[in-house]
This record gives C-alpha cells, sequence and structure tokens, in this order.
C-alpha cells in the first residue's frame, strides 16, 4: 500500500494463496503457487501495488523504478500489477531494491509519497561442484604403505552454503580402487594397498566424484580425473641373463683391447639401476680388466697384460655387478648384486722373433782387434712351430759399418778399428728375421761402450809464456805447468813431471815434481843477462801411471826480461818473442824489407792517381767530337753541365756570306815557347793540330779575329775570352804566365807557352 510504508522486505520464494498483509498496503488477493529464481515469470505470477487515492477511475498511473525495474521487473500503470519478465539468478543477483509511486495522469502530481521495499531472491539447489582443475597430475612411490597421501583435489559449489545443503560437497571415488581412496571431506586421495610395484604396473587413472547436497539422492555432482604414477625405489637387484658368458682374443692383441661386453639387468630405472662391474676372482684376474660403461650400464672386458697362446690357451674369471646406490629399506629383499662365470680362450697367431732381454749392453777395449767378437743377441720364434731366426744390423744406425753380426747365431764383432776418443759408445739396432715369414721381425738395441786404454800421452795442458827475471834470485818460482791426458783411466789421471835425462842437471833450471799433477820451474842460480841469453829452452818430460805408461816432452821458452824491484816484467828482448814463435833474426828481417816495399808501392800509386784526375777529359786520340764527354770521370763533376747544340754550329744561317778568303801575314813573327811536351799530351796536340789545319785549309772559315762559335760550355768562366788572344800577332816578349792562374782548365795551354825564353823550341 503505497504512503503507508517507506520499507517492505518480501521473500520471492513463492506463496501458497490468500492476501498479503503488508503494513500500508490494503489487503491484496494473491494467487501464487510456489516460486523459485529457476522458473521463468512471463506475466504469470505478479504483485500488486495500489493506493486509497486511487477511485478507480483512471486517472491514477503508477511508476516502479530501481533494480530490474522495467526489465526484469514491469508494473501494468493503470492496476499496479508487478510482473517478473525475465528468469531469476540468485548467483547472479540475490536482492532486488525498487521503488513504488502514484502520480496524477493529468496533473503529474504524486498523490502518495513514494515507497520502497526490496525483493530477496532464495536459493535453490541449481549450480553442481566443480573442481579447480580437470585433471590433476600426481606421484607417489613405489612400495608405499597403505595410507600414504598421494594429492588433494578440491571442488567448490556456487549455491549457498547458509541456505540448506545445495553447497555442501561430499567426495568418493568412482575408479581407482582398490588401490587408492579419498577422505570424503577433504578430498585427500591416499594409497589403499601395500608395496605397490612399479615393475608390475606403474600408471594409475583415478575418477573422483564431487556431490552436494551432503551426498544424498537428488544431489548435483561433477567429476574429475587424477593420474597418479608410481615413481621408482631401488627395491630391485641386478641380475645376469646368463650365468656363463665365452669370448676370444689372438694373442696379439695389444693392451686395452675389448673382448666383449657383458651386462646384468635391473627392473629399476635411472639412479637405483646404475651398476658397478668387477672381477672378483678367477685365474684370469691379473690378465683382464672390466669396467663401466655409464651410458648403457655394460661392463666392458679388456686385456690388462700380454697374452701369450704358448704360455695359457683359457682363463675364467667371476664378474660381479652390483647396484651403486642401494635403498637399505629393501636389504631385506636379499644382496642387491649378482655373479657371472667369464671364459676367454686366447687364439694362437704367428708371432716375431722375441729376444731375451729387452736391451743389450757390451763393453769392449779400444784396443780390439777386427773380426773380434763383442757379444751375442739372442731371439727365438715363441711360436710351437720354432722357427729358424737369421740376425742382422740396421745400417742406419751403423752408418760407417764399424760393427757386423753372424746371420746364424747373432755374434756381434767388430769391422773396423775402434777410437773411443772419437766415439765413446756405440748404438746400433740388431734385427731379428724368421727365415720362413720375413715380415715376422723384431728389433733390439744395443749399446757398445768402448773401454779407453792408455794410448795419448800426457802433455801440456796450455801454452806457456814463461819469462825470468834478469835480476832473480835461485830457487825462485818461474812457472806452474799442467798436462792433460785425452784417456780416461778408471782411477783418474796421475802424471809426472821431470826434466829430460840429458838435462837431468840443468845449471839453468829445475823441475820439482808438486804430486798434484803440476809441477814448478824453478831458478837455480843468481841473476841472468839479455845481453848473454834472451832465452832459454827447457825440455820436459811428462809421463802417467797407466799401462802402459806413455810419456812426451814438452818444451818450455822462457824469455830473460828487465823487472822491477817487484819482479814485475818491464821489457823483453824482441828475438826472445820471435824465437818462441819459430823466427830466426833473418825471417824477420825479410818480413820488415816486404812490408816497406809494399808501403812504397802503395804511396806511388796514390801518387799516381792523384796526378791523373788532372789530366784532359779526352782519353782516346780517335775520340774527336764536337763536345767531349768523359764517362768514367770518378772526381767531382766540372761546372760546364751543358751541352752544346750542335744543331746551331752546323746552321749555315749562322755562317756569314762567302767571301774570298785573306789572310794577313803578321809584322813580326815570334818563335813561340813551347815547353816539352809530356807523352800524356799527344791526344790534345794531335786534337788542335787537326782542327787548326781544317779551318785553314777552308775557304769558308771566318777571318782570325771573327767569332767562331764551337761548342758551348756553359757559362762564362771566371777568365776573359780567349777571343781577345793574337797569339801569331803578340810581341815575343809577351808573358804567359798568368795562364797556370786560372784553373786547371788552362794548365795545358799554360804547359805550352809558359816559361823561361830557354825552354822555348
Amino acid at each position: 500500500h503505497i504512503g503507508k510504508s517507506r520499507y517492505v522486505v518480501l521473500d520471492w520464494t513463492g506463496f501458497s494463496g490468500g492476501d498479503l498483509k503488508v503494513p500500508g498496503f490494503q489487503p491484496l488477493r494473491r494467487a501464487l503457487g510456489r516460486l523459485n529464481h529457476r522458473q521463468k515469470f512471463f506475466f504469470s505470477t505478479s504483485l500488486k501495488l495500489h493506493t486509497d487515492q486511487d477511485k478507480g477511475d483512471g486517472n491514477l498511473k503508477y511508476i516502479l523504478t530501481g533494480d530490474g525495474a522495467g526489465s526484469l521487473f514491469i508494473i501494468d500503470e493503470n492496476t499496479g500489477d508487478i510482473h517478473v519478465a525475465k528468469k531469476l539468478d540468485r548467483e547472479e543477483k540475490s536482492l532486488y531494491v525498487l521503488r513504488a509511486k502514484a502520480v496524477d495522469r493529468k496533473t503529474g502530481r504524486q498523490v502518495e509519497p513514494e515507497s520502497e521495499f526490496i525483493i530477496k531472491i532464495h536459493d535453490i539447489n541449481d549450480n553442481e561442484p566443480k573442481f579447480t582443475k580437470d585433471m590433476y597430475t600426481a606421484s607417489v612411490p613405489e612400495m608405499s604403505g597403505v595410507g600414504t597421501s598421494v594429492i588433494q583435489v578440491t571442488a567448490t559449489d556456487a549455491d549457498d552454503a547458509n541456505y540448506g545443503n545445495s553447497a555442501k560437497v561430499v567426495y568418493s571415488i568412482l575408479q581407482g580402487q582398490p588401490y587408492f581412496s579419498v577422505d570424503p571431506e577433504t578430498g585427500i586421495i591416499k594409497t589403499a594397498l601395500p608395496d605397490m610395484s612399479r615393475e608390475n604396473r606403474e600408471q594409475y587413472q583415478v575418477v573422483i566424484q564431487a556431490k552436494d547436497m551432503g551426498g544424498q539422492m537428488g544431489g548435483l555432482s561433477g567429476t574429475t580425473t587424477v593420474n597418479i604414477t608410481l615413481t621408482d625405489v631401488n627395491d630391485n637387484p641386478p641380475r645376469f641373463p646368463q650365468s656363463t658368458y665365452q669370448f676370444s682374443s689372438p694373442e696379439s692383441a695389444s693392451l686395452g683391447t675389448p673382448l666383449g661386453r657383458i651386462k646384468a639387468n635391473d627392473l629399476d630405472v635411472g639412479e637405483n639401476a646404475a651398476t658397478e662391474y668387477s672381477i672378483s676372482n678367477g685365474d684370469g684376474s691379473d690378465m683382464f680388466d672390466i669396467i663401466t660403461d655409464e651410458d648403457t650400464q655394460e661392463g666392458i672386458i679388456t686385456i690388462k697384460k700380454q697374452l701369450d697362446f704358448e704360455n695359457r690357451m683359457l682363463y675364467s674369471l667371476r664378474v660381479e655387478a652390483a647396484n651403486t646406490h642401494p635403498d637399505p629399506r629393501f636389504f631385506h629383499l636379499g644382496p642387491f648384486k649378482d655373479t657371472a662365470l667369464v671364459k676367454v680362450s686366447v687364439e694362437d697367431v704367428d708371432e716375431p722373433p722375441i729376444f731375451s732381454r729387452s736391451s743389450y749392453i757390451i763393453e769392449v777395449d779400444e784396443d780390439a782387434k777386427e773380426g773380434t767378437i763383442i757379444g751375442q743377441v739372442i731371439a727365438q720364434d715363441p711360436d710351437t712351430t720354432k722357427n729358424a731366426i737369421k740376425y742382422s744390423v740396421d745400417r742406419h744406425t751403423d752408418l760407417d759399418r764399424i760393427f757386423n753380426i753372424y746371420s746364424g747365431n747373432g755374434s756381434i764383432f767388430i769391422s773396423k778399428p775402434l777410437d773411443r776418443e772419437e766415439t765413446p759408445w756405440h748404438n746400433i739396432t740388431v734385427i731379428a728375421t724368421e727365415i720362413n715369414n720375413p715380415k715376422q721381425s723384431s728389433q733390439i738395441p744395443v749399446f757398445i761402450r768402448i773401454l779407453d786404454i792408455n794410448d795419448h800421452a800426457p802433455e801440456f795442458a796450455k801454452y806457456y809464456e814463461t819469462f825470468v827475471c834478469e835480476n832473480a834470485k835461485a830457487g825462485q818460482l818461474v812457472q806452474t805447468v799442467s798436462a792433460v791426458d785425452k784417456d780416461e783411466p778408471p782411477r783418474g789421471h796421475k802424471f809426472f813431471f821431470e826434466l829430460v835425462p840429458e838435462f837431468a842437471v840443468h845449471p839453468n833450471f829445475s823441475v820439482v815434481d808438486n804430486k798434484d799433477n803440476t809441477a814448478g820451474i824453478l831458478t837455480r842460480r843468481n841473476g841472468y843477462s839479455r845481453s848473454k841469453m834472451s832465452t832459454y829452452l827447457l825440455p820436459v818430460l811428462i809421463f802417467d801411471n797407466d799401462y802402459p805408461i806413455q810419456s812426451s816432452t814438452g818444451t818450455l821458452t822462457i824469455r830473460v826480461c828487465a823487472c822491477d824491484s817487484r819482479g814485475n816484467m818491464q821489457s823483453c828482448n824482441a828475438e826472445a818473442l820471435l824465437l818462441s814463435a819459430g823466427l830466426s833474426t833473418g825471417a824477420l828481417i825479410a818480413i820488415l824489407l816486404c812490408i816497406i816495399i809494399l808501403l812504397v808501392l802503395v804511396v806511388l800509386f796514390a801518387a799516381l792517381k792523384r796526378q791523373k784526375k788532372k789530366e784532359p777529359l779526352i782519353i782516346s786520340k780517335d775520340d774527336v767530337r764536337d763536345n767531349i764527354v768523359t764517362y768514367n770521370d770518378e772526381g767531382g763533376g766540372e761546372e760546364d753541365t751543358q751541352a752544346f747544340d750542335i744543331g746551331t754550329l752546323r746552321n749555315p744561317e749562322a755562317r756569314e756570306e762567302s767571301k774570298m778568303r785573306r789572310d794577313v801575314i803578321p809584322e813580326t813573327i815570334f818563335q813561340i815557347r813551347r815547353t816539352a811536351p809530356l807523352w800524356e799530351n799527344i791526344d790534345v796536340q794531335d786534337f788542335i793540330q787537326r782542327r787548326l789545319k781544317e779551318n785553314d785549309l777552308d775557304p769558308t772559315a771566318p777571318p782570325y779575329d771573327s767569332l767562331a762559335t764551337y761548342a758551348y760550355e756553359g757559362n762564362d768562366s771566371i777568365a776573359n775570352s780567349l777571343s781577345s788572344l793574337e797569339s801569331l800577332t803578340m810581341d815575343g816578349n809577351q808573358d804567359y804566365d798568368y795562364l797556370s792562374d786560372w784553373g786547371p782548365r788552362f794548365k795545358k795551354l799554360a804547359d805550352m807557352y809558359g816559361g823561361d825564353d830557354s825552354d822555348r823550341d
């Protein structure tokens, strides 16, 4: 009843009939069945609004606003009947707040205050339980006990948990029994059987159902699938599929060669199936070895020692396979290892000869005669056939063919003389070859040591430059000498020193043996004179104590020198030095004369070379050219480096007009002062005379004082032009000495015209 109440709550669950008593509303007859939000109401179920101001004349209009007004709830504006137009869903919206009012149609004035009411939708069981996952995956170790938790599944129901049992979910197992069970309230899946074996069955599929209404009949349900895998544990020992294995190998197989593989099967997987192989016992445990292939879990039998068919043909091995990661929980099931017997047969092959030793060392005296047998090598055929063997020396190891061997018995003998001082050791290789099968051969190193004999005499360790002071006293030590010997006696060297017998009593010097392989040279008198004897030759006898005794004589050259008071040498006679070198005085004079002559020749040669550099550039009288070019000039170049233009000299335009030649006889003819020409100047004189004659006979030649260009020799010289010289018309007393001041290019003119009158022709 509009206007009587501002807030009305209606439970829209259905009515059984009768009047709807609402405070402030007039009684309304409602014919409503039991309603729920699953039903569809299309104007079939209604709620009527009414106001006391409604006279039934149609002047009032009812208006409904709020949640779902106009779409879900529709009101008849004339009668106030409210109809449900669509399906109600509590899970989508459980409460609707509506407002109703009545207004005058004509004026639009509200005749009653607006009233508000709430429509609450009651829940019904219209949603089935749903699991959080469509499919679950879980695992549990095999051999687990009963009740071992595997996984928990969860299902939810969208219905109202506070209203009845619509949302009360109960779990049950539909598939997977009797292996697994599920807790009906928590959804935890557990093992239901003890000691389930992965080796028998690894995968299980369990179907779990969740049902609402507490699992009662009529409740809705949902299902899910759980895939359960049994994980492996080490509950199975390795087992060989057979108790005995057979293998064979040729006796020539190298060490480490694999003979075969064996494998113990383990039903477990991964780390639980890891197996280690070993040889526990057997007569071949020291001949063979076994290693584990980590990838295939197989045992590989290999050769540990060299096989020999003639020594043994069959071996037996006891091989053991054991887990590397046993689980103590399952020790009660038995030992986690297994054994098998392995038999290996050795096959015979044709083998090369075998020497009795791995190497030979032979010693021989260096004075052994050719043909002497120094040792023997022995080899034999290891095969049962015992083939004959021949011996030989690898000549690559004995290029000088010092040794040889008897092919039948392996005896080594000397074929050339030995010398320990040259080669103390010889390393040769001996080859043994089967006669019936030359491909089968072997070789052995033979080390031959040459033993020393006393065949070298000791001698001075070095050349001694010995001197004695003129003021030396008797008994003074002059020199300490030592000796060396190419031999190597086993007990070391022992040398003795003394004067040769014919000089046993020497008036000037004595030899004192120091008993330590050295000796001292002592003076036997006071004072020595260089003027009387500048050099003394002292023969010293050196011998050893080996057998046979070897000796030699070494001569010391002792010079007499001038010394200061402290015995320091100041000067010695030069002749003593020469005598020590084995030269006489005459030889020295000859050498000095040769040196002086050689120096004189060098000086003369240098002087000639210096003089030749000042000669004219023309080196051949046949070399007459308009321009002189010298190619073998080794000195500095001249100032005139530009060649003349030969075309200018031969240009007809450069000549004057053809005229009759008029010779002018000079008034006075002077004899030209000449110096005796040297033989080196003949070429230059011939050239000048020839050129002068050609010009005298040429009718077209220019006058004497006219300019005639013969060659362009560069810029003007520091001297004046020669065209002003009138050599044939000048006075006889003309002084030409100034030509020598004009430089090297006018040297020839200075030689020809310079000097006194007494030098002229």
